[in-house]
């Protein structure tokens, strides 16, 4: 395991309604970013579009709060970046890595379902952008199929697999994976983090679906540019969409 990187806050709870949640009023009160926050038991986890995350005792819930110095856009990034050292991180404690892959924008799944969820969220507490990002994994268990919303991929649990990992463990290896990854991105740029992140991609260059509101959009898994998006190829052209839900 790499050390803990130097200058970063841990705190663990016993439980809280929200990691996400405690990170925000934890910056807000004047606690140094960055900072890891985790909890054995979340009482009121919450996914993208305000979504409920399903975080029974034994998974990871844990959120890293930063001060990144950049725009919004440039901050997102970080999901890249956290799906790339969660993944080295289930590498770590065992999972092979022709199991894993990433789905855009922030997932991690496992043989295909889903494993692993990450959340961004802006915030301004105390003048400035800090960017806090929540990582909730299914180490131990995973959500009921009448738990989770029509046509998302199954979720999965590393425990089916027979790997028995405490959420302490899995964050000894994300957090300096994290920071490792942190300084690729803010030494050499987006590149090579979009390259590593591609070579993990789910379904590249297959047909999948993105899903805004009120639209969908079907055709084949292009790439994803420079600023983050992802690019599908339409049968009128290359199209790059910087949000969308995506669907296999």
């Amino acid at each position: 395991m790499a050390d803990w990187p130097p200058g970063t806050g841990r705190i663990h709870l016993a439980e809280t309604d929200s990691t996400n949640a405690e990170a925000a009023r934890l910056l807000a009160l004047g606690t140094p970013a960055p900072f890891w926050v985790s909890a054995a038991v979340q009482t009121a986890g919450r996914g993208r579009r305000g979504r409920p995350w399903i975080a029974p005792p034994g998974n990871l819930t844990a959120s890293l709060a930063l001060r990144p110095g950049e725009d919004a856009a440039q901050a997102a990034l970080r999901s890249f970046t956290a799906s790339l050292a969660l993944a080295e991180a289930l590498e770590a404690v065992g999972a092979e890595p022709a199991d894993l892959s990433l789905k855009w924008p922030n997932d991690v799944l496992l043989r295909g379902r889903k494993l692993a969820g990450i959340l961004l969220e802006a915030n301004r507490a105390r003048g400035g952008l800090s960017l806090i990002l929540g990582i909730g994994v299914n180490l131990a268990s995973a959500p009921q199929a009448a738990e989770i919303e029509p046509q998302a991929l199954p979720p999965i649990a590393l425990a089916e697999l027979g790997l028995h990992v405490a959420p302490e463990t899995l964050l000894d290896h994300l957090g300096p994976a994290f920071a490792a990854w942190e300084t690729v991105l803010r030494r050499d740029g987006f590149g090579p983090v979009r390259d590593a992140w591609l070579a993990r991609a789910a379904r590249l260059g297959q047909v999948i679906t993105a899903r805004l509101p009120g639209q969908a959009i079907t055709g084949r898994f292009r790439t994803v540019d420079d600023t983050g998006a992802v690019v599908i190829e339409t049968g009128d052209g290359p199209l790059a969409l910087p949000a969308a839900d995506i669907f296999f």
